[in-house]
């Protein structure tokens, strides 16, 4: 099976080379130079600084392989160069009425980005999937775990630039 091309914004990459580099040049050598320390107490079966520090640079390690193999595989795609801006691409910021007349203000991220609470939603979201390529006028069902649900497109935007 082909993996989903993983799209994310120029910000969004440098959040992620940013975290990738606080571990790795910052957080991580320091707790080398602790477990070093608490190794050569003696015993380090008994020796918590040790053993918790073990179990930490596991967890460091193991968020850095997945920080590089996310930014490895990214392809970066800059919402401001967008050349149709009249419709729903990656990076728009779409604003949305349902059959309320609710209205809910979304832009389209990639999955290292997402946070649905901050209105950034993955590209590959059953709602980002819906109003992919729609106009501003352009009526969309999208299937909830609640049911479907019909969202009219209110407004399109993009960031500055381009």
């Amino acid at each position: 099976m082909a993996e989903r091309v993983n799209h994310i914004t120029p910000q969004g990459f440098r959040r992620l080379r940013e975290e990738y580099e606080a571990l790795f040049a910052g957080e991580r050598p320091k707790l080398l130079e602790t477990i070093a320390w608490a190794a050569s107490n003696g015993d380090r079966s008994e020796n918590a600084d040790y053993q918790y520090g073990r179990r930490r640079l596991r967890e460091i390690d193991r968020r850095i392989n997945f920080l590089a193999r996310r930014m490895k595989e990214a392809k970066v795609v800059d919402p401001a160069l967008q050349p149709d801006k009249g419709r729903v691409w990656f990076g728009a910021t779409v604003t949305l009425a349902d059959e309320d007349d609710n209205e809910r203000i979304v832009t389209l991220v990639g999955e290292d980005e997402a946070d649905a609470g901050a209105g950034r939603i993955s590209w590959h979201s059953p709602l980002a999937r819906a109003v992919r390529g729609a106009t501003v006028g352009d009526v969309r069902s999208v299937r909830l775990p609640g049911g479907t649900k019909d969202y009219e497109v209110i407004a399109i935007a993009y960031p500055p630039g381009g």
